[in-house]
């Protein structure tokens, strides 16, 4: 299966770098809106057989453009929302936004069992999005888009990408409405082929320090 996880459209929450990962979150900005317009047109080389989005509003507002321009429905999954931030919900200061980034990529190094303040812990946040991922598998669709959120996204792709380690995750921002694009199935593991437009190496191209300074969530 190709799979295309991509960031939501820009949101005010994003602006002011708030840890807003709650239901219904924020709505788009007007650029967010441009920036959903746009992905049909970005993706028009993809035989896109489902469409899926978060519960949390950003999400669904970013895949209609795309839902239209293809004829499809959006498959709404509680699973592929935002890594949950627990205490840490609505902060933007430094001591939160390193809190939470370290801790999810302590999961993808597998820490599992690390908490976030007040939220879930790894086994739970990989647990539900992989649950979305086998059950999109599970539909025999080729190729399949899911509107998701950054930080669970790059979470997730180096918990589960072989190609993907956590130093690369951590310093590769993913921009809203940029792609990851992997391929493979739950049974036989999964290949990141481009990061937000880049080819991705086929053995493990790192070379960040980790997560601290940079917390792209939401």
């Amino acid at each position: 299966m190709r799979l295309l996880l991509i960031r939501h459209g820009q949101t005010p929450s994003n602006l002011k770098f708030l840890l807003d990962t709650a239901v219904p979150g924020a709505a788009l900005t007007e650029l967010g809106e441009r920036q959903a317009a746009a992905l049909p047109e970005a993706l028009a080389d993809e035989n896109i057989d489902t469409l899926y989005a978060s519960t949390l509003i950003r999400t669904q507002l970013t895949a209609a453009p795309l839902a239209g321009a293809r004829g499809l429905d959006v498959v709404v999954r509680d699973g592929i929302r935002e890594v949950a931030a627990g205490d840490l919900e609505m902060r933007g200061d430094d001591e939160a936004a390193h809190t939470y980034m370290t801790t999810l990529f302590a999961w993808a190094a597998g820490d599992t069992e690390l908490r976030m303040p007040g939220g879930e812990n790894g086994v739970e946040a990989l647990g539900r999005f992989d649950a979305v991922v086998a059950e999109a598998a599970g539909s025999g669709a080729g190729t399949v888009v899911m509107i998701s959120h950054g930080a669970v996204i790059r979470m997730w792709a180096a918990a589960r990408a072989v190609n993907v380690d956590v130093p690369f995750a951590a310093e590769h921002r993913l921009d809203n409405t940029g792609v990851v694009v992997l391929e493979g199935s739950p049974a036989d593991g999964w290949k990141a082929v481009s990061w937000a437009g880049a080819v991705v190496e086929a053995t493990g191209p790192g070379t960040g320090s980790g997560p601290a300074g940079e917390a792209l969530h939401g």
